[in-house]
């Protein structure tokens, strides 16, 4: 329990604090500068949540794209072919490890593909899921698929389909229902002249997918894993990869870890959504931090001021100092009321900046005030997120740092001896 004395200095210094900030004839600059340092403190935590608001909204943004179109967990299985050879087996044992939502079969190869009356070719990567197959999907671009972009199955004699991209599309000028010619990447056969020789297939142009992600949509296409297979002269047991969902992303690290001890280890190899785009976030994750670094020396320079306002303080009101100190303040009582003088800027500078930055937060993400390119950032306007845990580094910072600037100017101001400052203030 405080005792009451303790209690009564504490608002004497927060009194002897406001009576700092109030102007005069010759204090109406040093107050002014206050306002400026609070100011600046306001104006660097605005600036602070708005930009870590956008670099955490496109990580979100990019991220769902990728979970969209990508399974959590990819198994391959080494050797000659890159391909798993009995992916149902797979299947199996990773339906049974706890966590796992989902586990399927993906074809994928890279095809060059044209209109059938052009010369302009395209490559394309080219994904296959299996559109008969029962249970929950394993991505949702397979369930978004199985609901209408692919014909469930074709009747005798009709071209295979495939989903391309809206961007791909656009570049080729396709059209739902037009035929392509889809060029085999992988194998090549000796000509009649000697020369390698494509394999290569029309194709039907079933639909146009748009995932909102440039680089998806420039050289993705989608198509049933049968026809993959016949395309590439698989067998039926046989697929790229086997795809995994699980009930939680992130935890797609910790679930990997049964998931390859069921398989019994090699020839099997289990790589997670975050392994394989690993490079991609930590570079967002830099940039992130740089911006957060670069940021932050506004409230810096704001607390420098808030320094080097105290300093001009304690020089200009010296002989005030001297005679309530000669009055019995002591040396505590003074050290509070400068430290409380550099709280109350940080704490109202802190308090406008959040105010005013969680504001402009708000309106930038509900009506997309800041358009953008798509085909270079993947989506068309800057998203905003702001986790609780940027929030309060943001003001926690905003708070620390102007506070540990009036350390030195109220040590100063504490040290002050009666006698001299009332003789040379």
């Amino acid at each position: 329990m405080d005792h009451p004395q303790t209690r009564s200095r504490t608002r004497f210094a927060w009194f002897l604090a406001g009576r700092l900030r109030a102007s005069r004839k010759r204090g109406r600059l040093l107050s002014f500068i206050s306002w400026i340092a609070l100011g600046g403190v306001a104006l660097g935590v605005t600036a602070l949540i708005v930009v870590i608001g956008v670099m955490t909204g496109m990580q979100n943004e990019l991220r769902s794209k990728i979970l969209g179109s990508y399974p959590h967990i990819m198994i391959q299985e080494e050797g000659t072919s890159l391909r798993v050879g009995d992916w149902q087996q797979v299947v199996g044992l990773v339906e049974e490890v706890p966590g796992v939502v989902a586990a399927g079969p993906i074809g994928s190869t890279r095809v060059a593909v044209k209109r059938i009356d052009s010369d302009f070719v395209q490559q394309m990567d080219l994904y296959a899921v299996d559109l008969e197959r029962e249970g929950p999907p394993v991505t949702p671009m397979e369930d978004s698929l199985k609901a209408g972009h692919l014909p469930l199955g074709q009747e005798r004699g009709e071209l295979p389909a495939v989903a391309i991209g809206s961007v791909l599309a656009n570049r080729l000028g396709v059209f739902p229902g037009d035929t392509v010619t889809v060029i085999v990447m992988e194998e090549f056969r000796m000509g009649p002249n000697g020369w390698l020789q494509p394999r290569m297939e029309h194709w039907l142009v079933s639909g146009i997918v748009s995932t909102g992600m440039y680089d998806f949509d420039i050289s993705h296409g989608y198509a049933s894993l049968d026809d993959l297979q016949r395309l590439l002269r698989m067998d039926y047991e046989t697929a790229s990869f086997v795809g995994v969902r699980v009930e939680d992303p992130w935890e797609a690290e910790a679930v990997s870890v049964p998931i390859e001890e069921a398989l019994g280890g090699w020839p099997y190899v289990v790589r997670t959504w975050t392994e394989t785009n690993r490079q991609l976030f930590a570079a967002l994750r830099l940039e992130k931090l740089g911006m957060a670094l670069i940021l932050s020396l506004i409230v810096l320079v704001a607390a420098l001021n808030i320094a080097g306002t105290l300093a001009m303080v304690v020089v200009n009101r010296t002989r005030e100092i001297g005679i309530l100190k000669a009055m019995g303040l002591t040396r505590r009582d003074t050290l509070h009321a400068f430290m409380f003088h550099g709280f109350w800027i940080g704490f109202v500078g802190t308090a406008a900046g959040m105010a005013l930055g969680l504001t402009l937060a708000f309106l930038i993400e509900r009506y997309g005030l800041i358009p953008i390119e798509p085909d270079i950032y993947f989506v068309d306007r800057l998203p905003v997120a702001l986790s609780v845990w940027d929030i309060v580094w943001i003001a926690s910072l905003s708070l620390i740092v102007p506070v540990a600037a009036t350390v030195y100017p109220a040590r100063q101001a504490a040290s002050l001896e009666p006698v001299e400052a009332i003789r040379h203030g």
